[in-house]
Formats: C-alpha cells, sequence, structure tokens
C-alpha cells in the first residue's frame, strides 16, 4: 500500500536533488529563488462541432480529462454567440484543468515517459514552442495514448492542448529546464 502522507513524485525529488543545482551552476544564478521551476499545467480539450451537434460529447471530453489528469476537469463553456457555427452563449465546448503540486509532477512524469513514447512516429517534440517568457504549448492529436484511457470504452478521440508554465524568466531558462526533465526536443 503507497503511504500517500511520506509520497514524492520521482520528478519532483529529480527536480530537488539535480536539477536546481545543475539550473544554478549553468545560468550562473546569485540565489537560489531566481533559479526556474514548474509553476503550473493547464490541460484543454476543445470539443470544437461535434460539441455543438451532440452536447454529451463535452461531457465525455470531461470525463476522459478528468480521468487523465487525475482531479475533475471543468466544463468550458462558449462566451458569445456565433450564429455560422451554430453556438450559443453558455453552450458547452470542451473542457480543462490546472495542474499544480504534486500531481503536476506526476502528470509531466506520465507525459514525457509513458504517454510520448506512445505517439505514432514521434521523433520529438518542437523545441520552438515558447511564448517568450519560458512556458510551453504543446498539441496532442489523440488522448488515447494515456494509459488512463480505456480505448473499449472511448466514443470520441480527442486532440489536447497542453501549456506548461514555468517560472522562467526566457525561453532558454524553461527548456534547459525542461531538458532536464528528459522532455524529448527535436531542435
Amino acid at each position: 500500500m503507497l503511504d500517500t502522507a511520506n509520497y514524492t513524485p520521482r520528478l519532483k525529488t529529480l527536480y530537488k536533488d539535480k536539477i536546481r543545482a545543475a539550473l544554478k551552476e549553468e545560468f550562473g544564478y546569485a540565489n537560489d529563488m531566481m533559479i526556474p521551476r514548474l509553476d503550473k499545467i493547464v490541460l484543454n480539450i476543445g470539443c470544437g462541432a461535434e460539441a455543438v451537434r451532440d452536447s454529451k460529447k463535452a461531457k465525455s471530453a470531461q470525463e476522459d480529462l478528468s480521468t487523465i489528469a487525475g482531479q475533475k476537469a471543468v466544463t468550458t463553456i462558449a462566451k458569445n454567440s456565433i450564429a455560422g457555427f451554430r453556438v450559443r452563449e453558455g453552450m458547452p465546448l470542451g473542457a480543462k484543468v490546472t495542474l499544480r503540486g504534486d500531481r503536476m509532477y506526476e502528470f509531466l512524469d506520465r507525459l514525457i515517459t509513458i504517454a510520448m513514447p506512445r505517439i505514432r512516429d514521434f521523433r520529438g517534440v518542437k523545441g520552438t514552442a515558447f511564448d517568450g517568457r519560458g512556458n510551453y504549448a504543446m498539441g496532442i492529436k489523440e488522448h488515447i495514448i494515456f494509459p488512463e484511457i480505456n480505448f473499449d470504452k472511448v466514443d470520441e478521440v480527442w486532440g489536447m492542448d497542453i501549456v506548461i508554465a514555468t517560472t522562467a524568466k526566457t525561453d532558454a531558462e524553461a527548456k534547459a529546464m525542461l531538458k532536464h526533465f528528459n522532455m524529448p526536443f527535436t531542435a
């Protein structure tokens, strides 16, 4: 049985023991508070036209995202009505969840070590998808790469957005930190 009171995620331990020291040496930070760290990970599934035709699709996406994240996902709703797309204000269109703390490190570990190798023809993720402030955004075409999803019970395969927010001031610092976490960058 897992002792949750004394449990620390593997990547969190790795960050505290090795990555912080490596980043401090690499960038020459004056103190430990300048060392970048993970702030949060935001997961998003947008259902789009499927949710407009069938309102149960957004509920299905929310359940799948909750299973992947390990915490309840929030349904995203339309802010404005758009007649051309048959979207009404308040209509559910997808789901999102924000991970922090231990769940964030656990998800990143599962993403890098288990889910990404299950992507077909996977060669790595773009090393240029940073926003200029040290945050990394990526997309996944199929949410079924996560082992928590039972493939037999999936009614729709969803794409997924993953945003890794860090406290790094520059993209180079954030990329160096994610490389230490073994993020498979192509360039």
